[in-house]
């Protein structure tokens, strides 16, 4: 198959003004591109003489390649403004044709194999001035879990092909959105991760960040993920993966929030279910075995409890619940008590 030929054949949807009468293209493709990338304006030429547009999910991300005359792309005040739809970060690779961007008081002038990121929360113009074809990721806002500041920074900075990360990344992005529909569903997700922690990597050098740094205005996120570990902590399949799935962020960003608490996420875990189930043993005296209490927070094994335990507080859980039988739990020993 031509390279410039697009696969028809490749699951998902496709869309295409081949087959249409004239008259009706132009709507229609208006349309679909308006589909794939969200509520933005279209301006397409008064005579569309083709357009194909395939999508297919790659978990929580869209794959979308575009062939088709030239556009533009508007998203103004007023649309941001009206909301409705779920907000998107594109990801693009320009594999034909030129292009212009305009966002966040940046205009970045475009050619064959640049990437740029736009960012539909926000107004945006994108103009593609003749015969052209992009390959593109759509992701939820919330994915990358970048601040406003940092996105702002991102849009209209394109990476070229000539540079070492963008050497690397349009070959992995083009071949990425050409296979995406043809993957296993437990594939596409692992995918889906991957593509989402090469991209923080991405962003993290664009922005000049060292690995250390955590963003400030991400504590109210950890702040949330901790309280949805505290209502989980039962749950014995509560795992990083879990938790960076449920809040729709990669696992990398995920351990990258809980650097600033000196303790992995599994640590984490572990410590809220070592301190609720010291505070279950001296409830409830004998009223509960050993190996109930290390059940009901989320231990599947009472021996592996045991020593967690022992590691943690320096005696057994029978040492702790016995000495608890003996003195009023508020006056536990010092680093055992609830202080």
């Amino acid at each position: 198959m031509s390279p410039d030929v697009l696969d028809r054949s490749a699951p998902g949807s496709f869309h295409t003004t081949d087959s249409l009468p004239v008259h009706r293209r132009r709507a229609y493709w208006r349309e679909a591109l308006s589909q794939a990338f969200g509520a933005v304006d279209m301006t397409v030429p008064a005579e569309v003489h083709s357009g194909t547009i395939r999508t297919a999910q790659l978990g929580r991300l869209r794959a979308v390649t575009v062939e088709g005359d030239c556009l533009s792309a508007l998203r103004t005040r007023r649309l941001v403004a009206q909301g409705g739809e779920e907000a998107h970060v594109v990801v693009k690779l320009l594999d034909r044709g030129v292009a212009r961007l305009e966002q966040d008081g940046r205009e970045a002038l475009l050619g064959p194999g640049d990437i740029f990121l736009y960012d539909t929360a926000r107004p945006l113009r994108l103009n593609l001035p003749q015969s052209f074809r992009t390959k593109s990721l759509v992701l939820p806002r919330d994915v990358l879990g970048l601040s406003e500041s940092d996105l702002a920074h991102l849009t209209a900075s394109p990476i070229s092909p000539g540079t070492p990360l963008g050497g690397l990344l349009a070959p992995f992005l083009a071949g990425l959105v050409d296979g995406a529909g043809t993957y296993p569903p437990r594939t596409s997700e692992l995918m889906a991760r991957n593509v989402v922690d090469l991209l923080g990597a991405v962003a993290e050098e664009v922005l000049g960040r060292s690995n250390a740094d955590t963003p400030g205005g991400n504590r109210a996120l950890l702040l949330r993920i901790q309280a949805f570990i505290d209502r989980h902590l039962a749950d014995p399949d509560l795992t990083p993966q879990a938790i960076a799935r449920a809040h729709h962020i990669s696992l990398r960003y995920l351990h990258k929030l809980f650097e600033s608490e000196d303790a992995t996420v599994g640590r984490w875990i572990q410590r809220r279910r070592l301190e609720e189930c010291r505070r279950d043993l001296a409830r409830h005296g004998n009223g509960s075995t050993i190996a109930a209490v290390a059940h009901r927070w989320g231990f599947t094994s009472a021996a592996h409890f045991s020593r967690v335990f022992r590691a943690a507080y320096g005696m057994a859980p029978r040492e702790w619940r016995d000495t608890q039988g003996l003195m009023p739990y508020a006056q536990s020993p010092t680093g055992l008590g609830d202080a």
